[in-house]
């Protein structure tokens, strides 16, 4: 007698397997971008506060409106008009949609190896350039031939190449010159970058970044790219709030002309997928705790400095947010959630993506969100 499946356990056995959505995806970072300048745009107490801004009334005068919507709409155009049209958006958190760290540190490294592998290591609990003791989800899958070869990072702090443990992992990390410029445009690059003076010694400028990784993504044909910008957060660390807004706006424009040249190429059109996050939130209240992030722990620890102000840490420095769209990626909109998001969860979701059973990789990362994922 034959067997039959349920139609219960058929479903059931469906939703576990992976489908290939998306051939290739980029994932994006953008450093310490809050979610509530994200969803409701600039905040006119910091805008026009005396020691956070120089330029109170060019700020109001281009970002500003009384509608929420629509000052989050002048800051992240691109995140507005076309990603909450096309796809999948979580991490409005007045509005019951929650995404967040799992890590109990709410800073840089533990956020992006959480990003990266999906597990969480105690033992990352500082932003010091030690070599990741985790494999990221590009390590992981350089093991795998249809993947091996056609991946790489582009980032603007200088710790990235010990966030992927280059040296056991091989996977291309830049954050400086080109080794190898490969075309006229990366030695114009280099010739820039070396000429052009950093604003601060760990952290290049995003557009060098930004340029880098669009050369790579139009002489290679990729299957996994990082792209992880750094100066909104070193501006909001600084207290220049002005300066913030306007690298979260140019980020917005950069990943736009990331997904502009995705559909311009025969090669990612219609089968590349983006997803975008950040690797920690920020303070709200009082006022002045949007310079920092850190947990409870954090500042009993690495911290320390922030303790006397600040002794259960940043509170909401956890919340983060995260979008997406491409193939496979559903078209929700601002997706209010049942429960918490998991940074930890993404390495799974982009691994579902490409047809890809997290399992076989490290079962210990967070699971798939089906929130973005082929219905």
């Amino acid at each position: 007698m034959k067997n039959y499946l349920s139609g219960a356990a058929l479903i059931t056995l469906l939703s576990t397997q992976s489908v290939l959505a998306a051939d290739n995806v980029v994932l994006i970072t953008i450093d310490g971008v809050r979610w509530q300048e994200a969803f409701s745009g600039i905040s006119a107490a910091l805008a026009t506060h005396e020691e956070y801004s120089d330029v109170a009334g060019q700020l109001m005068a281009e970002f500003w409106h009384d509608d929420p919507a629509q000052r989050a709409q002048k800051l992240m155009p691109f995140l507005h008009n076309t990603v909450m049209s096309q796809g999948t958006v979580v991490g409005d958190h007045s509005k019951g949609s929650c995404a967040v760290l799992t890590n109990d540190w709410n800073f840089s490294y533990p956020g992006y190896n959480e990003i990266l592998s999906g597990v969480i290591n105690d033992a990352i609990n500082s932003n010091a350039a030690v070599p990741n003791p985790e494999k990221t989800v590009l390590e992981l899958l350089s093991a795998n031939p249809a993947f091996a070869g056609r991946m790489a990072a582009f980032a603007s702090w200088n710790v990235f190449p010990a966030i992927y443990n280059v040296e056991r992992s091989g996977i291309p990390v830049n954050i400086g010159l080109s080794d190898q410029p490969a075309t006229e445009f990366e030695e114009m690059l280099n010739t820039l970058h070396a000429d052009v003076s950093p604003h601060w010694p760990t952290v290049r400028h995003d557009a060098f970044t930004h340029h880098y990784a669009l050369s790579w993504l139009k002489r290679t044909e990729s299957r996994l790219l990082h792209i992880a910008y750094g100066e909104p957060d070193d501006f909001a660390h600084e207290g220049d709030y002005d300066e913030y807004v306007v690298a979260t706006r140019r980020v917005d424009g950069f990943i736009e002309d990331v997904w502009n040249t995705l559909q311009s190429l025969d090669y990612y059109k219609d089968n590349t997928a983006i997803f975008i996050t950040v690797d920690h939130g920020r303070g709200e209240q009082p006022l002045e705790s949007w310079l920092h992030h850190a947990s409870k722990r954090a500042v009993e620890n690495y911290m320390s400095g922030l303790a006397a102000d600040y002794p259960q840490g940043i509170i909401g420095s956890e919340n983060i947010w995260m979008a997406a769209m491409g193939p496979g990626v559903p078209a929700n909109g601002l997706l209010p959630t049942r429960e918490c998001l998991g940074a930890n969860q993404i390495a799974a979701t982009l691994l579902h993506w490409m047809g890809e059973d997290y399992t076989q990789y490290n079962p210990a990362m967070g699971k798939p969100m089906t929130e973005f994922l082929p219905r």
